[in-house]
């Protein structure tokens, strides 16, 4: 049984979004794909659903990958954001790893995309579980010193 991927494709080329997708089956996933090539509809594909992760190329004609990955960052959202393009320069992708892209694949060794996207998507739920151990210590925090000036409170 394949493994279900909600995967967004930031992508202008719908031939290359199939060369992914394909990829993606093969490998034993069962993508659950949308692509979007503008602003608008990246920000709609954001808040209709939830996604694993997001993978975007670079220049395409009404949007580029660093609106896209500007667009995430700005809906302080935690998804994976991997970069998979046919002509970058590495200025290019430098900046875009720096904004926060997390790995940069050629369109042209697309074997690369799995290991990638599996690294991603295991240091996302890490981040996750983290995030949810440290919310859980600061409820715990706020019980115990309630707790405490409560207690004090009585004292008296």
């Amino acid at each position: 049984m394949n493994t279900t991927l909600r995967v967004l494709i930031v992508e202008d080329s719908e031939e290359d979004a199939l060369r992914i997708i394909n990829e993606l089956y093969r490998n034993g996933y069962d993508p659950i794909d949308r692509r979007v090539e503008t602003a608008e509809a990246m920000q709609r594909a954001l808040a209709d659903e939830e996604w694993d992760i997001i993978l975007s190329d670079v220049e395409m004609p009404n949007f580029s990958g660093e609106q896209a990955l500007q667009e995430l960052k700005s809906k302080s959202i935690d998804i994976p954001f991997i970069i998979v393009s046919g002509a970058i320069g590495e200025e290019t992708a430098a900046t875009m790893m720096r904004m926060g892209a997390n790995d940069f694949i050629s369109k042209n060794n697309l074997a690369r995309l799995i290991p990638a996207i599996e690294r991603e998507l295991q240091d996302a739920k890490i981040r996750r579980e983290y995030n949810e151990v440290e919310d859980s210590l600061k409820e715990q925090e706020l019980l115990f010193s309630t707790l405490i000036n409560t207690m004090g409170e009585g004292a008296g």
